[in-house]
């Protein structure tokens, strides 16, 4: 099947997906689900690896930062302009990707092959607006939340390293936290962040929904999926990065 065939599925799926759920009370119940599986079960992994994220560029800055020339202050201002712009929501959703994309993939993938999908259907239920749909919904208005904490604690993790390493004074690195802060970059991570929460829900679910044979096409379904979001997602941030920041 070429690429064409492939996107030409994909949003034909997403047709079906965005259709009104039939009832409320059940898609409320599963979204709060999926809040769950695909958010709060994430913000431990988002915390360490953004913390010391974090702290490896402060650190790395102030080891390259040896000519008296350059302010100290570069550090902090580095730091917060690392973490705010590129590696709070576009490292963090590529991270995501990898464990909520997996995620996704097999869990509706074993649906479909022991066609719990297929009784989905003849019950008369939208198999795709029940599964795939509070998946989107929790990612898009969830991981905002977990990037805007990415980037507290890759600063604050800067921050840190600072004072326990003495690579630079703290005094320093707040004032380059403060230096030039644009309110604009933020908006900019967040828009970032929402098209990549929907790629994150979508992509996978396409891989899983449309799986064919056993558990050994789930897995290399997972597998698929995880590479072609992580792919959509670079190139986004390029595009994305193009248009918002040029």
């Amino acid at each position: 099947m070429n690429y064409v065939e492939h996107i030409g599925k994909y949003f034909i799926m997403l047709k079906q997906v965005f259709r009104k759920p039939q009832k409320w009370s059940v898609f409320r119940e599963t979204l709060f689900r999926e809040i769950e599986d695909l958010g709060l079960k994430s913000l431990g992994i988002i915390a360490f690896i953004s913390f010391f994220v974090g702290g490896v560029v402060a650190i790395q800055t102030a080891l390259n930062v040896d000519s008296p020339l350059i302010p100290k202050h570069l550090i902090g201002f580095a730091t917060k302009r690392s973490m705010i712009l590129e590696f709070a929501p576009t490292f963090m959703c590529v991270i995501l990707a990898g464990k909520v994309g997996s995620y996704i993939t097999s869990s509706i993938g074993t649906m479909r092959v022991t066609e719990q999908i297929d009784a989905l259907e003849v019950m008369g239920i939208n198999s795709l607006n029940y599964l795939v749909l509070p998946k989107i919904i929790a990612a898009v208005f969830f991981y905002p939340l977990l990037v805007l904490m990415a980037m507290f604690l890759g600063i604050y993790g800067g921050y840190l390293a600072g004072v326990l390493t003495d690579l630079f004074h703290s005094e320093d690195y707040i004032y380059g936290i403060q230096l030039e802060f644009n309110p604009f970059f933020i908006q900019y991570a967040l828009i970032k962040t929402f098209v990549f929460a929907f790629v994150i829900a979508t992509i996978p679910a396409y891989h899983g929904y449309f799986v064919k044979g056993g558990s050994l096409e789930v897995g290399r379904a997972s597998t698929q999926a995880v590479v072609w979001t992580s792919i959509v997602i670079i190139l986004l941030n390029y595009f994305l990065t193009q248009m918002l920041l040029s």
